[in-house]
């Protein structure tokens, strides 16, 4: 007979067996990548020994291991990893991609002859401002002379995230810009003031998800915060390609975060917080680590704290690489050591989440901004932005902008003057073709209609997407086709496969724009199916992604558009 929940819900096999073997799924991704360095064998010839090492039997390492792109990646002793997303195309119209692999001596996805070298295709690494962009090992490599930093021609080359502040009174960026230190706020909130107090001003506020569903954050917090054994988990896989203002706080400003992390667990009565940063991002994971350190030693997290009746403790999980594992449902699988696939809802995370516990995701750059809030007030947030849409948002320009970087603007400001003032246009006088908005599956927009609000609903109107407010600029360099075939490749390749609409849907997509001419009727209903019935909306998001890219090119992609 099948084993049943409390509330008679079918329970997960595998949470109830990672229960049982002391929640053995958390250690097993960290097993799993410190058997995968090193060695191109293949998944199966060492995944099932890492399984029984954590004491899981042998069958439970191979999904994981054949799924996640850090593991399922042969490497040599040296593994550089080349970013393919959008940005890093923009910049050179993906000719990088080859000569890196010249460079190297070894061909995209696969280990050279003698095993020294390994070069593996990603998406992304957070330097769209200064793409095309690799790491090597764990080195930074960025710019026009990739290919001659990765042969050891030049020194590695990577600079700083420029971070500007539009506003005159940042929230996001107010210690980077304005020098507010952090942990100002938390020793009086939780010594003196209730959580709910902490809820009301985030829910007076208006502060909304910045991770790209746009959620009220409150209505998230108040789901859990009447129960016990609630889990705040802070999402650090920005896998959006074209922003990277989740790794400009991780590395610049962590005890912001870390701060902010600490008030939500506050409201939403939490004990236990999980902070996961993508791999990709290997300097934000050793920054937040020795956030999270610092925080111990002064006091602000552990057992009671600041001399309060509070508890709360927080842990640091490196990602495996996989676009999809940052959705919240597919993210708690893979804290849990499953595969980083989207799952049906309900139920939903905030009432059966991370090993079962009522969980609260929230984007790091979300966590960020309630420090202000509880500071500051809700009132004061809540005259930022539109009367619908309140507060800040962080937007990135990519490396085609004359001026790219992390730019602090209000919500409700025009396109137009971001990409106009804000970035000075495109560099070296380059033409803008269409500009990519929210990501790979945001939308497009094209250069005679930049005149939209940055915000969910006046972006949604015009086919694109907020998402994480990243602006990828394509100028007219850029064959219209090369870029359609490059969203559908990067939705082949990203597509966790949970569901068959999605899956099929998106390979079919690429073959058809690979196949050169015209899609045919059978484009038509691919994207009907994969707009109906996909499972997350990663696959429900390509329709509208690739039909805003044939608008926005107008009759250079004729037939693309149905």
């Amino acid at each position: 007979m099948e084993e049943r929940s409390a509330d008679a819900r079918p329970r997960d096999p595998w949470r109830a067996l990672g229960l049982r073997r002391g929640r053995a799924g958390e250690r097993l991704l960290s097993a799993l990548a410190r058997a995968r360095a090193g060695t191109a064998d293949p998944v199966g010839d060492w995944a099932p020994d890492v399984a029984g090492q954590v004491g899981l039997p042998a069958a439970a390492a191979l999904g994981p291991a054949s799924y996640y792109a850090d593991l399922a990646a042969p490497t040599g002793r040296r593994h550089v990893r080349v970013c393919t997303a959008a940005a890093c195309f923009a910049a050179r119209g993906g000719r990088h991609l080859a000569e890196a692999a010249d460079a190297c001596g070894a061909a995209p996805d696969t280990v050279s002859e003698d095993g020294t070298v390994s070069l593996q295709t990603v998406r992304c690494l957070g330097y769209c401002y200064a793409g095309p962009a690799a790491l090597d090992g764990g080195t930074a490599c960025t710019g026009a002379t990739l290919a001659d930093q990765l042969a050891g021609r030049v020194p590695p080359s990577a600079p700083d995230v420029p971070a500007v502040d539009s506003t005159g009174d940042p929230v996001l960026l107010a210690g980077l810009v304005a020098g507010e230190r952090a942990w100002q706020v938390w020793p009086g909130t939780v010594s003196s003031r209730t959580p709910e107090q902490v809820w009301q001003e985030v829910s007076a506020s208006g502060l909304r998800g910045r991770g790209g569903a746009g959620f009220p954050v409150a209505a998230k917090w108040d789901a859990v915060r009447h129960g016990p054994d609630a889990v705040v988990v802070a999402n650090g896989d920005e896998g959006d390609p074209g922003s990277f203002a989740d790794r400009l706080l991780l590395e610049y400003d962590p005890d912001r975060v870390v701060e902010g992390i600490a008030l939500a667990c506050f409201a939403c009565r939490a004990r236990e917080a999980v902070v996961l940063v993508r791999s990709e991002y290997p300097r934000a994971l050793a920054r937040m680590r020795e956030a999270v350190a610092r925080a111990y030693a002064d006091g602000h997290l552990g057992a009671a704290v600041h001399g309060t009746a509070t508890t709360l403790d927080v842990r640091v999980v490196e990602g495996a690489g996989s676009y999809v594992a940052g959705e919240e449902t597919a993210l708690i699988a893979g804290l849990q050591g499953e595969r980083g696939c989207a799952r049906p809802r309900p139920p939903y995370p905030t009432d059966h989440g991370l090993w079962d516990a009522p969980t609260v995701v929230n984007n790091v750059e979300t966590l960020a901004a309630v420090p202000w809030i509880v500071r500051r007030g809700a009132a004061a947030y809540a005259r930022r932005g539109t009367t619908d849409e309140t507060g800040t948002k962080l937007v990135c320009l990519s490396e085609r902008f004359a001026r790219p970087g992390v730019y602090e603007v209000e919500l409700g400001v025009s396109v137009a003057r971001i990409v106009a003032d804000l970035g000075d246009g495109l560099r070296d006088g380059a033409d803008l073709a269409v500009l990519q908005v929210g990501g790979p599956l945001g939308g497009f927009l094209p250069a005679d209609g930049l005149d939209v609000p940055l915000s969910e609903a006046a972006l949604a109107a015009r086919g694109a997407a907020l998402g994480h407010a990243g602006m990828v600029a394509f100028d007219t360099s850029v064959a219209p086709l090369d870029v359609l075939r490059h969203v559908w490749a990067f939705a082949a390749a990203e597509s966790c496969g949970a569901c068959s609409p999605c899956r099929v849907g998106s390979r079919r997509g690429l073959e058809l724009v690979e196949a050169g001419g015209q899609p045919g009727t059978g484009y038509a209903r691919t994207l009907h199916v994969l707009s109906e019935a996909s499972l997350c909306a990663f696959g429900r998001r390509i329709p509208p992604a690739v039909r805003s890219l044939a608008r926005a090119y107008g009759g250079r992609l004729a037939g693309w558009e149905s």
